[in-house]
């Protein structure tokens, strides 16, 4: 299992990607993080820091559970049931600039299933897209506006994130999975 991003190679790009934010946005007055339950939901928390370190300003951080929102939810109607989780955003996103965070950028299903779940919540002025590791395979018109990075792969490969906050470290590796899809 090559390591593709350590503890300290994701923390730079996490602070990288922040700041490219602030520069993108011109300041963070109607700015909003979204992660994607679960990893997501942590690199949003973990950019919101870096955001107030960088600004001085609180950023609204939320998180966005799209269990009930994927287009494959049918398809697992035999085994495990999925476990369906709580989503938290406790501010309007009318009219504001959505950071929809999450770990992975695979086919794109995720993410088309996350705007879905988002524009439920309301109807922002913008949505930016921000993921971790960018591993190709679209299948739907989707693509990042922030990328930390981006890692061609085979489709016989999958990229796993670890995050502290879950994992009990932070790490992101590449390694063969012919029966897992890896990396939403």
């Amino acid at each position: 299992m090559p390591v593709v991003m350590d503890a300290d190679r994701i923390g730079r790009t996490l602070t990288r990607i922040a700041h490219e934010i602030v520069e993108r946005n011109r300041g963070m007055d109607d700015v909003a993080l979204v992660g994607v339950r679960t990893r997501g939901d942590h690199l949003a928390r973990r950019l919101g820091r870096i955001l107030r370190d960088i600004t001085g300003r609180d950023v609204p951080t939320g998180v966005l559970d799209i269990t009930l929102y994927r287009d494959d939810l049918m398809r697992h109607a035999v085994g495990p049931q999925p476990l369906v989780r709580r989503t938290d955003i406790p501010f309007s996103i009318d009219d504001r600039r959505i950071l929809l965070v999450d770990d992975v950028l695979y086919t794109g299903r995720t993410t088309r299933a996350a705007l879905d779940a988002l524009i439920d919540f309301g109807r922002p002025r913008a949505i930016q897209l921000i993921v971790l590791v960018d591993r190709g395979h679209r299948e739907l018109p989707i693509k990042a506006d922030y990328v930390g990075k981006n890692l061609p792969t085979a489709p016989d490969e999958s990229v796993q994130v670890y995050l502290q906050e879950s994992d009990g470290h932070d790490e992101v590796v590449l390694q063969a999975s012919v029966e897992q899809g890896g990396g939403a």
